[in-house]
């Protein structure tokens, strides 16, 4: 069974234990604005403003699921629709995945499934050092996805390297580290000792590379399904 089909039937069980699988027009998904995702930090050099990915947002139950995403749009329908949506794009897994995590919430399961605001970015960044720094020691990091505020607290303290998609980041040097292009994770997850790996990698569908053997730690808040269902190690200590 592959990673998506699991995340599905963990949807599917969880719908029939709460007997949920015929509400009928109860998941909405809507695409939220930079403000709405990451409130009005300090820096701008975060994704969620520059524009080029945004943070879609499901409701269930009066619960909130966020998904990042660079393919992003509306979605109204049943759950039942969800967990038989054909995962083809990455759209329909932003829908599903920010549709899980609010499911997941409702029923219990998860926490932490909204991004945290204005200057929670650079706070979580240093408590991710000092995690690194508490469990690992000195490792070799790799950081798969460029969050700004965590790549700058990182490469004052471990050895670096930084793999993104985004076309304007790649071969530039953030905080005295060149990032490099995706093309280049598997050679850089087998370098480092440890991956910190964005949880966007289920929604564009590159997650199954990253779990190579080595320690894994996904970060942000579209892995808070994802994690829970499948067992991964996720770091969000500030979402709400």
């Amino acid at each position: 069974m592959d990673t998506y089909e699991k995340l599905r039937q963990t949807l599917i069980k969880t719908m029939e234990s709460e007997n949920w699988a015929e509400e009928k027009v109860q998941v909405k998904v809507r695409t939220l604005t930079p403000e709405e995702a990451i409130g009005d930090p300090e820096h701008r050099d975060y994704p969620l403003i520059k524009g080029r990915e945004r943070m879609m947002a499901a409701e269930f139950r009066g619960c909130q699921g966020q998904a990042f995403t660079d393919r992003f749009g509306e979605f109204q329908g049943s759950l039942q629709e969800v967990a038989n949506m054909e995962l083809s794009n990455n759209f329909r897994r932003a829908v599903f995945l920010a549709s899980l995590n609010a499911v997941l919430r409702a029923h219990g399961k998860v926490e932490k499934t909204i991004h945290c605001k204005d200057e929670a970015p650079p706070n979580c960044a240093a408590q991710l050092a000092e995690m690194v720094a508490e469990r690992f020691g000195n490792p070799k990091v790799a950081l798969v996805g460029l969050q700004p505020r965590m790549a700058q607290a990182l490469a004052t303290r471990f050895e670096l390297r930084i793999t993104d998609m985004d076309q304007d980041n790649i071969g530039q040097k953030r905080f005295g580290v060149v990032v490099e292009s995706e093309k280049e994770t598997a050679s850089v997850l087998d370098w480092c000792d440890l991956a910190l790996v964005t949880g966007t990698t289920f929604s564009n569908a590159s997650v199954t590379s990253m779990l190579n053997g080595k320690p894994v730690i996904f970060y942000g808040v579209t892995v808070a399904g994802p994690a829970a269902a499948l067992g991964l190690d996720r770091f969000c200590p500030l979402a709400s």
